[in-house]
């Protein structure tokens, strides 16, 4: 017996000891920090958030962020991987009340899909006369229905995220973006009754309605395909971060947000609605502005990262 716990402790020498971790808060002293968390030396960052979690239950591990000389420890990497001994101080920041991305999309997307039946089914109501919807009407309802519960499907099914929360009091902020651009602003707008059926405002082309359908069905199709993409390169429970390759992704780093985007260019060109237009130039921006952020990330992280690829726009940007 002797024997192999010798071997034990030869093969794991971490068993031998605990060592002791200052824990010192970014905002002073506090009648909970500093703080001595004695932790194996083998421990991983989340073992370490899990014991500071247990000292003081109001810091749960996803609401504390966690750096040694300005440098954020990332959760699933362990304390030596970061060169962290005996009576090292690490700085621990409260990031405030968490939330998690998918409650937040979920919400995001949902507004939409209460909101645009009732501007679409309760038109007397709201616009104080009863007239029958076009066919432009009808056809934009049911595009823009279709966009959002596929989004919520996706939510639920599809994506995995390289962070589980957000600060609690973004979903206000991110709500805003969809509730009331896409949501309030823009079913007022395009289903009111000067788009009604027999208005000149209504009037499309058979041919441009199918073609905005035909566009509309290949933006949402790829757009799902690039997340499935984008899925497969993360294994579940992880944050893995991978080259993506194939469909769309051989020309830019982020044809998931291009293929968004076009599918709200479609919208505007359907309904020349100004309020289509202002969503599809707001998400458009913000959309890039995420793209270009993303394409630098995966060219510091990747030394090999094809030179040839843009952002979002195919030989552009």
């Amino acid at each position: 017996i002797s024997s192999f716990l010798i071997l034990i402790l030869i093969l794991f020498p971490s068993l031998l000891y605990n060592m002791q971790i200052n824990i010192v808060s970014r905002s002073g002293k506090s009648q909970k920090f500093p703080l001595t968390i004695d932790i194996p030396a083998d421990a991983t960052v989340d073992q370490l958030k899990q014991a500071i979690y247990k000292e003081v239950p109001k810091y749960y591990p996803d609401r504390q962020r966690l750096a040694i000389n300005q440098l954020v420890l990332q959760e699933g990497k362990l304390l030596k991987d970061y060169d962290i001994k005996e009576g090292d101080s690490i700085s621990f920041k409260d990031l405030g009340p968490q939330i998690s991305w998918r409650t937040v999309f979920l919400i995001e997307y949902f507004g939409p899909i209460l909101i645009h039946p009732l501007f679409y089914y309760f038109k007397s109501q709201i616009y104080g006369e009863e007239f029958e919807h076009s066919k432009m009407q009808a056809i934009a309802y049911y595009i823009i229905m279709t966009h959002f519960i596929k989004r919520e499907i996706e939510t639920l099914f599809v994506h995995r995220f390289s962070h589980s929360t957000m600060p609690f009091f973004n979903v206000f902020k991110n709500s805003f973006h969809y509730h009331a651009l896409s949501g309030i602003n823009l079913a007022y707008w395009v289903y009111g009754p000067w788009n009604a059926s027999g208005k000149h405002g209504s009037e499309r082309e058979e041919w441009m309605i199918w073609a905005c359908v035909g566009v509309f069905a290949w933006a949402q199709i790829s757009n799902f395909y690039t997340h499935i993409i984008l899925r497969n390169l993360r294994p579940p429970g992880t944050r893995v971060r991978k080259i993506p390759y194939g469909y769309g992704f051989n020309l830019v780093s982020c044809p998931n947000y291009l293929f968004e985007t076009i599918v709200w260019l479609i919208v505007s060109i359907l309904t020349k609605s100004i309020a289509a237009w202002l969503f599809l130039v707001v998400g458009g921006t913000q959309m890039f502005l995420w793209a270009i952020k993303k394409h630098k990330s995966y060219r510091k992280e990747f030394k090999d990262y094809p030179k040839n690829r843009k952002a979002m726009f195919p030989f552009i940007a």
